[in-house]
């Protein structure tokens, strides 16, 4: 193995361990900032594009077409979804069975077959309805 390939495995490793830690959605310049600048941008953008194409990174537009990723959790089960806060840009990963019945009644009802691993419900988390009382 060359070494340049072995230093950007490292980076990438590097990366996904940060981005692993991160609870809440972010951003590439977090992920930067979080690395100290050790790691370019440029190397950042392109593993998180990456990441999103394999369905490991959620891609995420916010206000003002600010971009966000949001680290998507691996799970067993088939029927999950995720509720997206609109204020804080966190996503929260539900594995629940309940969504078979929303699924089931678009399917019958609308004639259209949702994804049941990608279903995002949007609204506010309790962290940020307790901001708003």
């Amino acid at each position: 193995m060359l070494r340049s390939e072995t230093y950007a495995t490292k980076q990438k490793n590097t990366i996904i361990d940060v981005i692993k830690t991160k609870e809440e959605a972010f951003t590439v310049k977090e992920i930067y900032k979080a690395l100290k600048e050790k790691v370019g941008l440029t190397t950042i953008y392109r593993l998180t594009d990456k990441l999103e194409k394999e369905g490991k990174l959620k891609k995420i537009i916010g206000a003002g077409g600010k971009t966000y990723y949001q680290y998507l959790k691996s799970c067993d089960k088939e029927n999950h979804f995720y509720l997206k806060c609109d204020k804080c840009m966190r996503m929260i990963h539900i594995d629940c069975d309940c969504i078979d019945e929303l699924y089931n009644h678009i399917l019958n009802n609308h004639k259209f077959k949702l994804s049941k691993t990608n279903i995002i419900i949007n609204g506010l988390c309790k962290e940020c309805i307790g901001e708003i009382k």
